[in-house]
């Protein structure tokens, strides 16, 4: 089973960038697909980007598409959430999580075994 500890969020105006961390422990992180999660107060938790297992593959939602990228850096047992042009609608806690030899098909929470804390971003002027 994967561990998996967020870094990153903090206030920012519109227009601002960020970059979350997810950093991974205790099993082969190349096993697994990692995806960025979110939750806004009051809404349900949706599927943001995700990068397969392999990290060949990488998905965006269309909210984030051209402004969210993300990535997989074996070496470091990490991924990485870059945003870019933040609106205050991306305002939420997000979270990564891991899925064993995931290709990125779904954001069926259920089929994701690992989850983070999460770590809160806040986009307002």
């Amino acid at each position: 089973q994967l561990q998996l500890v967020e870094s990153g969020g903090a206030l920012v105006q519109p227009g601002e960038s960020l970059r979350l961390s997810c950093a991974a422990s205790g099993d082969t992180f190349d096993y697994y697909a990692i995806a960025w999660f979110r939750q806004a107060p009051g809404k349900k938790r949706e599927g943001v980007a995700c990068i397969s297992s392999t990290g060949v593959i990488a998905r965006h939602a269309d909210s984030v598409q051209d402004r969210f990228t993300i990535s997989k850096k074996f070496s470091e047992n990490a991924s990485y959430l870059q945003m870019n042009t933040l609106k205050p609608e991306d305002t939420a806690r997000y979270y990564c999580a891991a899925r064993k030899f995931g290709d990125c098909s779904t954001y069926d929470e259920s089929l994701y075994s690992s989850w983070g804390q999460g770590t809160q971003v806040t986009v307002s002027s």
